[in-house]
């Protein structure tokens, strides 16, 4: 696992992009558009152009009085890092999920609308990100695993930390529950739903609260308010 250092100098180094689809009409034709730092696509009486605002921007304003009509799609402003290439992810990821480049997924995992999965970040065999959930940079979740909807995985970027957040199979996060940078969540424990986690949580135990504390055993929660459904994990 890269430090925060590594992962902060390599987002400071990278080269920042605004990424947008550009749609335009006019005097254009393929031979214009042969050769250019940017993808470009004809349809049937425009074509669309996908690359970076710089590339793109500076070959609209060489060619301006060609163009008669123009839309701009920005995806980002001055990007320094893309979204993860889903093809190589052995996962369920559905759609309005954001996985960053350098976050790992591991297999069988459910990502579910609206999660942020930020670079460095690594999520364990069959583990389900739920709704909504931030999950920080460099921040490790064990296998088997849910991560309730809106929780809250700390990341270490800024301000800087040493110690990302663990935690680890098979623990249970409740809705909206917070975890804080530097925090170790041992194996099988359970988070109850809206709790913020300062302090370590030992194998197999259930805090609640803010700040969280110990209230029980996980061993005495019924198996049903703690069980997965591996059904859910098929691809």
């Amino acid at each position: 696992m890269k430090d925060t250092r590594e992962i902060a100098r390599i987002i400071s180094e990278a080269k920042k992009t605004t990424p947008c689809k550009v749609y335009i009409k006019g005097d254009i034709s393929l031979e214009l558009l042969r050769d250019q730092p940017f993808q470009s696509f004809e349809g049937k009486d425009f074509f669309l152009l996908i690359g970076d605002w710089e590339n793109i921007g500076e070959w609209m304003e060489t060619n301006r009085n060609r163009i008669k009509e123009k839309h701009i799609s920005y995806e980002a402003r001055y990007s320094a890092l893309p979204l993860k290439d889903l093809s190589t992810v052995e996962a369920r990821v559905e759609p309005g999920a954001i996985i960053r480049e350098g976050a790992e997924i591991g297999k069988d995992c459910i990502i579910m609308m609206g999660a942020v999965i930020n670079i460095g970040a690594s999520i364990g065999d069959r583990t389900m990100v739920d709704m909504n959930a931030v999950i920080g940079a460099r921040a490790a979740i064990g296998k088997d695993c849910h991560i309730g909807a809106g929780s809250v995985i700390a990341g270490v970027l800024e301000p800087p930390s040493s110690e990302p957040v663990s935690i680890g199979d098979s623990v249970l996060v409740g809705a909206n529950a917070v975890v804080l940078e530097g925090v170790k969540v041992e194996k099988e424990a359970i988070i109850a739903a809206g709790s913020v986690v300062l302090d370590n949580v030992p194998q197999g135990m259930v805090v609640a609260g803010i700040p969280a504390t110990i209230i029980k055993r996980s061993s005495e929660v019924r198996e049903e308010k703690k069980s997965i459904l591996q059904e859910l994990r098929k691809r």
